[in-house]
């Protein structure tokens, strides 16, 4: 994949500043680009890099001036990390842009896949299953009976979807994610054991959600565990059997969504929070790292931290009293000792 400068500047509606025909077949920082890359000038500490830079193109902004003379061709836009974040989506969208049927894998007869369609080596598509137009499927991926999957969705190798499980369009999701596996359902007995509760119900997951790797969603014991359009999951995420992710809100790896529990919309949920079964989040919640959210938040547009979890900034607040607690002590034990002193002095 070779662009020229001019080719470039066209894309981002930028204009060229130095040679226009010159070519790049990469992307680089700028501290780390040589001949034949691309790079961008964004925070004002790395310009000394754009002086000594190895890149052949430069992106920056349409009103920088130069404080000494430039080698790279240079391409001034009103944004340059939102252009060059045009690029890195550009750039690979190219290079996953695959098509075909590799061998060997397998596709039940009874399946409908769309056009534009790749599927991977050693990867599994079972009866009933409709994909969409334009889906990538990467090797050894397992989708199982009557999945419906919608158009424009990409499964990273290793990716596992159970029986009768919906997918909407513009989905991505990362190797090793488990999609539909059993919720955690088992009722004890009298003589202290367990039996399986079956888990007939499945996951749905609505459009341009993405979900990071080794993730695993579980199937609802009956209806539904629902993933809301715009989600965004990081890696090592569980959600158990009839959840619901709100619309647009963004979950941060190792966090825990236990049995039953309703997040709302726009709701930012940080790294290691443990939320317990069947309880609701508002709308717009924004829970700090390693919390313990062990009862339902009514409260829309509030921050949260700790575990028990309460108001972020009274976390704040108790966090400063809790370090000061040696020297409060030390303090407490003086006290003691004068006052008994003082007892002693006076009987």
């Amino acid at each position: 994949m070779q662009f020229t400068a001019q080719q470039i500047g066209i894309l981002l509606n930028g204009n060229v500043d130095g040679n226009p025909d010159v070519t790049v077949n990469e992307l680089a920082k700028i501290e780390e680009a040589g001949p034949g890359s691309l790079s961008f000038l964004a925070n004002p500490k790395y310009e000394p890099y754009l002086y000594q830079t190895g890149a052949s193109i430069v992106i920056i902004s349409e009103d920088f001036i130069a404080s000494a003379p430039v080698g790279p061709t240079l391409i001034r836009v009103k944004d340059p990390y939102s252009a060059f974040s045009v690029l890195l989506e550009k750039y690979n969208t190219l290079k996953l842009n695959k098509t075909g049927i590799e061998e060997p894998s397998f596709i039940h007869p009874t399946a409908k896949v769309g056009t534009e369609a790749y599927v991977g080596a050693f990867s599994y598509i079972g009866s009933n299953v409709v994909i969409g137009d334009n889906c990538k499927i990467y090797p050894q991926v397992y989708i199982g009976d009557n999945v419906k999957i919608g158009d424009n969705c990409t499964f990273f190798p290793g990716v596992k979807i159970y029986y009768d499980c919906k997918i909407g369009s513009n989905v991505v999701v990362h190797g090793g994610t488990v999609i539909g596996s059993d919720g955690f359902g088992f009722a004890p007995q009298a003589d202290g054991s367990y039996n399986k509760i079956s888990q007939i119900g499945n996951v749905i997951i609505e459009d341009d959600v993405e979900i990071g790797a080794n993730t695993s969603i579980d199937r609802a014991t009956m209806g539904s565990t629902i993933i809301r359009k715009g989600v965004k999951l990081d890696n090592l995420i569980q959600i158990a059997h009839n959840a619901e992710i709100g619309t647009n809100t963004v979950i941060a790896a190792q966090t825990g969504i236990s049995g039953s529990s309703k997040i709302g919309e726009q709701c930012i949920v940080g790294g290691q929070v443990g939320v317990v079964g069947h309880i609701t989040i508002a709308r717009g919640s924004q829970i700090q790292a390693q919390s313990g959210i062990n009862r339902s938040i009514e409260e829309e547009g509030k921050k949260w931290a700790g575990t028990p979890f309460s108001n972020y900034t009274n976390q704040l607040r108790a966090q400063v009293i809790f370090n000061r607690l040696p020297d409060l002590e030390r303090r407490l034990d003086e006290l003691e000792k004068k006052l008994q002193e003082n007892l002693n002095k006076n009987s």
